[in-house]
Parts: structure tokens; C-alpha cells; sequence
């Protein structure tokens, strides 16, 4: 027995994301680029990251609990619809609403509308803790988005093709004084960046079964996994240089 509450255990460490994990890895790879690039644009844009890791951990948890205010208080709001309607199928008159056939339709339309009118708020006020915590996602993963063409344009300049082949500068070429190796450091540094912020966004959906925002962090997944295959074939023509 003890045996298997052990196996559950460990098989249940591979069924979600570890932030604490994420976080470190991500302090990791900023303090890397930090030290190989010290003062570059790109050390700053890591640090960026942790800071909206940091900000991810404290956001996703806060969406994954329950609110607890918001939904006594709907519960005492459908509460006091409730009590409306009661109150007002006990005073009505049912036997005055069939001396004549126009008064009983304008009461079934009345009541209908009634009907119709506390079911749209019934429905608002229970999908309004939903839409409040997608509203927060939504406005994170906009920032990992933005945060991923950043990077997406650092490394945009490093060129693998222009340095081996040295052709001949113009006025407006951006400067090039990294090495292979550096560029090739370089743009290591920007896909694990790119791959470390889908990570980020998988936290948003990992407790939060949302339709909305899955949708939205499976786009970011898509967007860092095209910008970091771009990377990877700037990568790959460094390596078969050098080969």
C-alpha cells in the first residue's frame, strides 16, 4: 500500500507544471545570458521574463481559487430573484386570468418575458467569475505575446549568413562583432526564451479549464514554436559552417 501511495506520488509530478521549476529555470537562463552578454539588450529581456514569470506564478494561482465573496454574493443575488418570483406566482390571480382570453395572454407574455429576463441574469451572474478571471489570463498572455516578437527581434540582425561570408558593409548595417560562437550562444539564449514563455502561458490553462484561454495559449505555444524554428535553421547554418 505504502508502495503505491508512493508510485501516485511520483507519477503525479509529471501530470503538471512545477512553477517552482519554471521559475529557477528561468533565473538560470538570465543569469547565463547576463554573464556571456553582460549590458546587452537581450540580458534585459530576460530579466523582463522573470519578472512576468514571478508575476505568471502569483496570477495563475489567484485564477486557479475559488472567489469566495463573488460567489456568495451571486448566491444571495439568485437568492433574491428567486424570492421575487415566488412572491409573485403566490399573489397571482389565477382565476381572474381566464375571464378573458386577451388577459390571459398578455399574462403567459408577461410571464415568458419575466421568465427569459431572470434566466440572462441568472446566466450573467454565474459565468461572471469565469469572465473576470479569463479577462486577467487574456491580459497575460497579451504581455508573453508582445514579450516573444521582442525577442523575436533581437534576433533578427544575427545574420549567420552575412558574418561567414564577410561581404562588404553598408551605412545603415547594423554592427556585427560576435563571433560564430557568440551568435550561436546568441540565439541558443532566444529559443529557450521563446520556449520558457509557452511554458508561462501553459500555467494560465493548467487549473483554468477555459475555452477562451486555452485557445489563446495554445496560439502563443504556436507563435514561440515558429519564431524558435526560424532560430534553430539560423543555428543549424552555423554548425554546418563549421563542420
Amino acid at each position: 500500500m505504502a508502495k503505491r501511495r508512493r508510485a501516485n506520488s511520483f507519477a503525479g509530478v509529471y501530470r503538471s507544471l512545477d512553477t517552482g521549476h519554471i521559475i529557477q529555470t528561468i533565473s538560470r537562463l538570465r543569469d547565463r545570458v547576463q554573464e556571456r552578454f553582460p549590458g546587452s539588450g537581450l540580458g534585459k529581456v530576460a530579466e523582463e521574463l522573470q519578472h512576468i514569470g514571478n508575476e505568471a506564478v502569483a496570477r495563475s494561482q489567484w485564477i486557479a481559487r475559488p472567489l469566495l465573496p463573488l460567489r456568495v454574493g451571486i448566491g444571495l443575488l439568485v437568492a433574491l430573484l428567486a424570492a421575487i418570483i415566488a412572491l409573485a406566482l403566490a399573489k397571482l390571480n389565477v382565476t381572474k386570468m381566464w375571464e378573458s382570453f386577451a388577459d390571459f395572454v398578455q399574462a403567459v407574455d408577461a410571464g415568458i418575458n419575466d421568465v427569459v429576463f431572470v434566466g440572462i441574469a441568472i446566466f450573467f451572474l454565474a459565468t461572471l467569475e469565469g469572465r473576470i478571471k479569463r479577462k486577467r489570463a487574456l491580459k497575460a498572455i497579451h504581455e508573453l505575446r508582445s514579450l516573444a516578437h521582442i525577442i523575436d527581434m533581437h534576433q533578427l540582425t544575427k545574420d549567420p549568413e552575412v558574418i561567414l561570408s564577410n561581404g562588404p558593409a553598408t551605412k545603415s548595417s547594423p554592427k556585427r562583432s560576435m563571433t560564430t560562437f557568440e551568435i550561436s550562444r546568441y540565439l541558443d539564449y532566444c529559443s529557450e526564451m521563446l520556449s520558457l514563455i509557452g511554458k508561462v502561458a501553459a500555467l494560465y490553462a493548467q487549473r483554468f479549464n477555459d475555452p477562451v484561454a486555452l485557445s489563446a495559449v495554445d496560439e502563443i505555444e504556436d507563435l514561440t514554436t515558429g519564431l524558435s524554428r526560424k532560430i534553430w535553421q539560423k543555428i543549424m547554418i552555423i554548425n554546418q559552417a563549421r563542420a
